[in-house]
């Protein structure tokens, strides 16, 4: 016990006479060791616990004993690097293998230092197989909940796409056959009163047609497939104006270039959410479309001029904001949402083209 411990300042490494501070050492609740000679020279309590070994039965031991055969060249290699001093210091995830013959994952940080006269490994081991198994079962939910929402968004559009064809195609095939006995009703109309009726009845059957047509276009607009994503956002914007008395308006550049259905309907959805944001929250009095086709590559950004948005609710605060994000994201897209360069309100949407079949 009468050895000294040199100054850092003096010498790069730290004699450790019999692991000084011993007390604290020993019931420290991280593990901690020393290694040399590709043996542990010390262990407390808690670093062989964590192995399944008392200290005593650990003192000794190699390794090759103490390390799966399948991770043993790793841990040596970082073990006589840091005895060589490149690194000088070290921290990563190991495994161990216990008594019993499980495998334990055990964050180390392990440091070069000079231990009874020679350079040793010292270091300092937490058990982190719970929390990485915890991580791991979290990461799996997460990419089921993220393939789950793809799914129900893609079942919600081919719903949308059929409920759309059946009131353009059934429905409005029915209303269209109405109209034309209706007419011909008229026409044979005896008496004032029948032909006020029959009148009453065309108006009522026009205004149905034209609500189904108005359905059906929301559900799933057939200019999209017919025309094109830009045609499609231009009549929406004028849709909006409309609607709302919004000044709304679309440029864009390169060459308009084919999408494949999935990206045009979810770009699509996105550019309707953010307008039924803007005319929702925003109080603005212009909206500015531009859509640049690239190569590799179409960007979208949709700016206003209202009175911006929350850094909190942009983050991801609202089921809309939410939902713009999760559809950005199955197209692998870059999704930017916050305050515009003067003011309001700019949304930036980057979709990679590459690899889609149209």
């Amino acid at each position: 016990m009468g050895e000294t411990v040199t100054d850092a300042a003096e010498s790069p490494e730290i004699y450790y006479p019999d692991i000084p501070f011993r007390a604290i050492v020993e019931q420290s609740l991280a593990g901690i060791y020393v290694l040399q000679d590709e043996c542990f020279q010390y262990v407390n309590a808690t670093f062989a616990g964590m192995l399944g070994y008392t200290p005593e039965e650990m003192t000794g031991l190699s390794l090759q004993r103490l390390v799966p055969p399948d991770f043993l060249d790793q841990v040596l290699e970082r073990y006589h690097m840091r005895l060589r001093g490149d690194p000088p210091s070290m921290r990563f995830v190991s495994r161990g293998m216990h008594r019993d013959g499980h495998v334990v994952m055990i964050e180390v940080h392990g440091s070069r230092m000079a231990y009874r006269g020679r350079p040793a490994v010292v270091g300092v081991g937490i058990d982190v197989t719970e929390r990485l198994r915890r991580e791991e079962e979290l990461h799996h939910s997460r990419a089921q909940l993220q393939a789950l929402t793809a799914y129900i968004n893609t079942v919600r559009e081919d719903q949308r796409a059929k409920f759309a064809r059946d009131l353009h195609d059934v429905l409005g095939g029915m209303l269209t056959s109405m109209k034309m006995d209706v007419t011909r009703i008229m026409r044979r109309a005896q008496s004032r009163e029948m032909s006020e009726i029959a009148g009453g009845l065309m108006e009522l059957t026009k205004e149905t047609i034209d609500t189904v047509r108005k359905l059906s276009e929301e559900l799933r607009p057939s200019v999209l497939d017919n025309l094109g994503l830009q045609v499609a956002i231009e009549r929406e914007l004028a849709a909006f104006t409309k609607r709302y008395g919004i000044e709304a308006a679309c440029e864009s550049g390169g060459v308009a270039m084919s999408l494949s259905s999935r990206q045009a309907t979810w770009i699509y959805r996105i550019f309707q959410q953010a307008l039924t944001n803007i005319a929702s929250h925003s109080s603005a009095t212009q909206v500015r479309v531009h859509l640049d086709f690239g190569e590799a590559e179409l960007r979208m950004e949709i700016a206003d001029d209202g009175c911006g948005i929350d850094p909190m609710v942009a983050s991801g605060g609202s089921m809309g904001i939410l939902s713009m994000r999760q559809r950005a994201s199955e197209l692998g897209a870059s999704f930017e949402l916050g305050t515009g360069v003067d003011r309001g309100t700019r949304l930036k949407l980057i979709v990679p083209l590459a690899g889609e079949m149209v």
